[in-house]
């Protein structure tokens, strides 16, 4: 069962959330979610229109495939399972509202977050004020989970900054022999965790760097960043920006003639980005999570059979890119699917508990073991990264 609303969120709505959060801090804690519901709701707060919209579908279809699973097997607690979906446009502050709607309004049990860290940042002390599990299938930044929360209820089964900067230097010595690389980094939260990582995984290796370049996510030309990068001598270049924003880096090297080798987080996979690069797309190897090109695992192959008969607009693997988007998110709904089932509740603390208890679940993307602890609220490792690149509008695994 899904329900999207089917107009952005309007004024009234922004003012509806900003009287909810008024309401909410002179009332005191916030209302925990009802047991008295005719479903146990589940929540998403994603970018489904713009530019990332391809993405946040993939998202939906992820969450939606695994409702309809747990549904056939007689839903959660006795009760249908209903996904609420609300539209952040990729702005923190109707991220925010969207939250604050799904928790008080719709009384989730718990909420999935969509694609952009500084959306997800935003909702991160609400997640955690309310006690309403907020579990990441997508934004990548570091302190998403590690947000320093005594009582946290942000999980993620998503890649994470630090350990994908680790990969991305790696694979830019093992693949290209990096010796002096340099980093084009988007102007956000998201840049500033990545140039961390970077800089964190260069020293561990004692490699020099030849400098950071910051740009806008509406910058149509970065010749000048991408020229001082090439005078300090770059031989590699990590690219961290969305769909949009990278196709521009890629444009404005073809500009300039320059053949520099492209490491890039995820970014590019979030939507049309090979129609938006051009010819030179397929030169971005990027970071993914999981692939449904060359998967011969039943898991795989029986889940890209429920996308195509679900969706019959899905014709090839072209049509279910970005595969991380579905992945991501259909494992995330069953392992909260399974927190709810072991908690018997729908009550948040009850929920974060049980996840911490999941022994093992066979997933799409593995098979987990002890995803969550105390400790850990990542369930996915640097090892579960692969790297791929495009072939016209798929993405295609790169051979080790």
């Amino acid at each position: 069962m899904l329900r999207i609303p089917s107009a952005r969120p309007t004024r009234r709505l922004a003012l509806a959330g900003a009287a909810a959060l008024l309401a909410g801090t002179l009332a005191g804690p916030l209302a925990s979610p009802s047991q008295a519901q005719e479903t146990v709701k589940l929540g998403l707060v994603a970018a489904m229109s713009g530019q990332s919209a391809k993405s946040g579908e993939a998202i939906v279809r992820g969450l939606s495939l695994a409702i309809d699973e747990m549904n056939a097997k007689g839903g959660l607690l006795g009760k249908k399972v209903e996904l609420v979906v609300r539209d952040d446009e990729s702005n923190p502050a109707k991220g925010v509202v969207a939250a604050r709607e799904l928790v008080q309004r719709e009384k989730v049990a718990a909420f999935f977050g969509g694609l952009d860290t500084p959306v997800s940042l935003a909702i991160v002390p609400f997640a955690n004020q309310s006690k309403v599990p907020f579990m990441g299938v997508w934004a990548a930044g570091t302190p998403i989970t590690k947000n320093g929360a005594a009582d946290n209820y942000v999980f993620r089964v998503s890649a994470v900054d630090e350990l994908v900067d680790v990969a991305l230097v790696d694979y830019a010595v093992k693949k290209y022999g990096a010796k002096k690389p340099g980093m084009i980094l988007i102007n956000n939260p998201w840049g500033e965790s990545n140039e961390k990582g970077l800089k964190a995984a260069l020293e561990a290796k004692k490699i020099p760097f030849a400098g950071v370049e910051k740009f806008e996510t509406n910058d149509v030309d970065v010749v000048p960043q991408l020229t001082r990068l090439k005078q300090a001598g770059a031989d590699v270049l990590f690219l961290v920006a969305n769909v949009a924003p990278s196709a521009q880096v890629v444009k404005s090297l073809d500009r300039m003639g320059w053949s520099v080798p492209i490491v890039s987080h995820w970014g590019p996979a979030g939507g049309r980005f090979g129609e938006l690069a051009g010819a030179s797309a397929d030169k971005v190897h990027f970071i993914q999570t999981f692939s449904f090109s060359g998967n011969e695992t039943p898991k795989a192959k029986a889940t890209l059979a429920a996308l195509k008969a679900k969706y019959p607009e899905i014709k090839g693997l072209a049509d279910v890119t970005p595969a991380v988007g579905i992945a991501n998110a259909y494992d995330a709904a069953h392992l909260v699917g399974l927190a709810i089932a072991k908690a018997g509740s729908t009550d948040g603390t009850k929920i974060r508990d049980a996840l911490y208890a999941i022994d093992s679940y066979d997933g799409l993307i593995k098979t987990y073991k002890t995803p969550f602890t105390k400790q850990n609220h990542d369930a996915l490792a640097s090892s579960d990264y692969i790297f791929t690149y495009f072939k016209g509008d798929e993405i295609l695994p790169l051979k080790n």
